[in-house]
């Protein structure tokens, strides 16, 4: 068998094992979970995904009165509709609180900033007495970039400048978000350190969606068997950039792996898995942090693919995993007390 090279048609060898109880889960899921987006399928997909997992509303978020939840409309940016965002904290905690500014996953083509509270106020609200906001931000292909990031940094501004009245402590704000989410907290990092803006002191980047170029060895390498593979990353970035897909000048705003300069950014949590499409961007945005001068704690989980501790979620290293979020985001706002 042949090492390290890749094979005439573009695909590498040798795929990374997977993790034996996570191999286990993944066998248990349909084919129609693990089909990979396409442009043809993306419509079925979207009314699929939301049919078998239908959003939560606020009532069910609120479980039975133990944490307190709201629907907020924000002006969103420059020409642009009202952004909705979605608060959440454990109730009857007095402010001002520390908050984690979160932005969902799905490739920035599917998704919702409710469905992914559930998880968010069990792991993180309601364990650190922090707060949640998650940003219901605008989807390609029907709004491409740089709708998406405008709406996550407009929500961010007013709830900076709006943080006493809704409780929250503006110096203590940590941006994060999943796949597409880590993206887009990446890329807000970028975009409000340039701008000037509201200055978070922490960016967590779960499986973070970062180079549109598609081409590292971990994409090669791990097409049509990561769970978001090749084919779904390129439907996706093609949805975001339209006719600007593959260009030479993409702004580092859409995809972050494209900035030159990662200097006086907040400290990162760069997070992959060793058998997933994502892992080689995600290791090289964190090794440009550390060669800028910044600080980044990079983990690569052993034979995790992409979306691993969502399907598998009692797994063992799903549970290390949540574990070592936690420390970094319990570590980074005990800093800026």
């Amino acid at each position: 068998m042949s090492h390290g090279g890749a094979r005439p048609d573009g695909r590498c060898p040798d795929a990374p094992p997977l993790d034996p109880e996570l191999a286990v889960a993944l066998s248990e899921l349909g084919h129609d979970v693990r089909e990979p987006f396409t442009p043809e399928n993306l419509a079925a997909r979207r009314e699929r995904d939301a049919a078998a997992r239908p959003r939560p509303t606020a009532g069910d978020l609120r479980a039975g009165g133990r944490f307190e939840v709201e629907e907020l409309r924000v002006p969103g940016p420059p020409g642009g509709p009202d952004v909705t965002l979605v608060m959440a904290r454990r109730a009857g905690l007095a402010g001002p609180l520390p908050l984690l500014y979160y932005m969902h996953g799905g490739g920035m083509i599917t998704g919702n900033a409710w469905s992914v509270l559930p998880r968010l106020l069990r792991e993180w609200a309601a364990p650190l007495g922090l707060a949640v906001v998650s940003v219901e931000y605008r989807l390609a292909p029907e709004a491409r970039y740089p709708a998406a990031v405008e709406d996550c940094y407009a929500g961010l501004v007013r709830v900076a400048g709006h943080a006493v009245e809704l409780g929250f402590d503006a110096g203590r704000v940590v941006v994060g978000g999943k796949s597409a989410g880590g993206g887009l907290a990446a890329a807000l990092a970028l975009l409000t350190r340039d701008r000037g803006g509201p200055a978070p002191v922490g960016q967590l980047l779960l499986c973070p969606m970062l180079d549109d170029r598609n081409d590292s060895f971990s994409s090669r390498q791990m097409a049509g068997i990561d769970t978001w593979d090749r084919t779904s990353n390129a439907t996706a970035w093609q949805a975001l950039l339209g006719d600007r897909y593959g260009a030479a000048d993409v702004s580092p705003y859409a995809a972050p792996a494209r900035a030159t300069d990662l200097s006086g950014l907040p400290p990162a949590y760069v997070e992959a898995g060793s058998a997933e499409t994502l892992r080689d961007e995600a290791v090289a945005y964190a090794q440009a942090i550390w060669r800028a001068g910044g600080q980044a704690e990079l983990h690569v989980w052993p034979g995790a693919c992409h979306g691993f501790d969502t399907f598998a979620p009692r797994a063992a290293l799903s549970q290390d995993t949540r574990e070592a979020r936690t420390r970094w985001l319990r570590r980074v706002l005990a800093q800026t007390r």
